[in-house]
């Protein structure tokens, strides 16, 4: 207790008058050999393409301090988080909570999950529903150290600054990935039933019929600069679930990294020092692909499309940039939660049918599903879950502007709903941040099925978007301008 209040104090007299900022990005490349979980397998690496960064920008003003880090993730588990944000607070006094960690999404990296094999089950059981007792894994205390330290250098590296925000639009390269199909064989579930909507239905279909939910195509960005001008860092944000189109067993950063690189480049901000550091964090993407499911897909290059959509929307950030008003004494605010919520739970019936799964069906009987063995032992798995989870919300405030942090893959509609009834004259979500309980559908997609509302992908109640969503509406209404 002695050394955390002497932190806070160290802390407060270093604070400054006036908004300071301080931007840092540290590398976070596994090893050769870690296990990349982007699919129902996963490989084991044997290449990297690109380099995974966490990317951190820390903002203070009047003696709040906060910080936003992204890390080239597939996902974090609350483990990871916690004990990075337990390092941060040891090292600068920083309190947790006004702390955001946050994952990419890119499914090229390796796994932050505690995992001993290369099979769907294994990565998404893991760190699910309750805390393991297992010790850490090498690459988790790697990404912990790192970033700790990355936070500790944006902190080093604060100065005088100035903040903005501005919006941009890249309706082309959004497209809802759950669609309404005509043959019932495209949306059998693995618990014995059929869905309304499949996920990813085969390309340029003739059983296509609509897309189930909308997009959101804005870039929102927060840009920040040193008074004179200077690029300190600009943290951006697309409801784009990840582009993909590497090779096979390749570490790559996907889209989140070239996006970066690329905008260092249009500002003229790649040699300078200190270095800027561009994030882009993902947006409410759980169901949105970067393809329309209605065109054939063209064959390119690995990695072209990548580059191509991160440098549209790079070129787009860069457009909107040159029009954002900056002030130098935004005033700064967080808020946070632990929201209760109940674990998804089976149905008898799913109970039933997974018994009879994993008992084995007759020789000679087909699956009613591929995946329906890995699903039935979800099934049983989420028999243990405990009564309740304490699920973290959040929400800084920048100014007019309000940035939401959810522990989920969320739908766009909630995002857009969410920037429709914000108080603030501009609100945006990160998703996959602070911890990770898997998808989390709206109401009304649940009631639609498909992939992402499947027991074991879907770990919170089914009503947990509209108490999630009033729950950061309430956060942003007790800090509104």
């Amino acid at each position: 207790m002695l050394l955390l209040a002497g932190l806070e104090m160290m802390q407060a007299a270093d604070v400054a008058p006036g908004l300071r900022a301080g931007a840092d990005r540290s590398d976070v490349t596994p090893h050769l050999g870690v296990l990349i979980p982007g699919g129902f397998v996963a490989p084991y690496a044997t290449r990297v393409h690109d380099p995974l960064n966490v990317r951190t920008l820390v903002l203070e003003e009047g003696g709040t301090r906060i910080a936003f880090v992204v890390v080239d993730s597939g996902v974090l588990p609350r483990v990871v988080c916690d004990e990075a944000k337990r390092l941060v607070l040891q090292q600068t006094g920083l309190p947790a909570s006004h702390i955001a960690i946050a994952a990419t999404h890119t499914h090229s990296a390796g796994s932050a999950l505690r995992m001993s094999g290369p099979d769907l089950t294994q990565w998404l059981d893991r760190d699910g529903h309750t805390q393991s007792q297992e010790p850490l894994s090498e690459y988790q205390t790697f990404i912990i150290r790192r970033i700790a330290d990355s936070v500790q250098c944006a902190i080093n590296r604060l100065e005088p600054a100035r903040v903005g925000w501005g919006v941009g639009r890249v309706a082309d390269q959004v497209f809802n990935r759950r669609w309404f199909v005509k043959a019932e064989a495209l949306r059998r579930n693995p618990f014995g039933g059929v869905d309304a909507v499949r996920m990813n239905p085969p390309v340029a279909s003739p059983e296509l019929v609509e897309p189930a939910g909308p997009t959101d195509p804005e870039v929102c960005f927060v840009a920040v600069q040193s008074l004179s001008g200077r690029p300190i860092a600009v943290l951006a944000n697309y409801a784009l679930h990840y582009i993909g189109g590497g090779l096979a067993a390749e570490i790559s950063a996907d889209y989140f990294g070239m996006f970066a690189e690329r905008l260092g480049e249009l500002l003229g901000a790649t040699t300078q020092d200190p270095p800027f550091v561009g994030i882009m964090s993902n947006g409410t993407s759980a169901d949105v692909i970067g393809r329309d499911p209605r065109v054939p897909i063209a064959p390119e290059p690995p990695y072209a499309k990548m580059r191509r959509v991160a440098h549209l929307v790079a070129a787009e950030v860069h457009r909107a940039y040159q029009s954002v008003k900056y002030r130098a004494d935004a005033k700064l605010d967080v808020r946070y939660e632990e929201l209760p919520l109940q674990p998804r739970r089976p149905t008898p019936e799913m109970t039933a049918y997974a018994a009879r799964v994993l008992a084995g069906r007759p020789p000679g009987e087909r699956p009613w599903h591929a995946q329906e063995r890995t699903y039935a032992e979800m099934v049983r798995q989420a028999q243990d879950a405990p009564a309740q989870l304490q699920v973290p919300v959040q929400v800084f405030r920048i100014g007019d502007l309000a940035i939401a942090v959810t522990p989920v893959e969320t739908f766009a509609e909630m995002g857009l709903e969410l920037k429709a009834r914000t108080p603030f004259a501009k609100a945006f979500t990160i998703e996959l941040a602070n911890a990770w309980y898997g998808y989390m559908p709206t109401v009304r997609q649940h009631e639609l099925g498909g992939y992402e509302t499947w027991l074991g992908v879907n770990r919170l109640e089914r009503d947990a978007a509209p108490k999630m969503l009033d729950a950061l509406l309430r956060l942003m209404e007790s800090m509104r301008p």
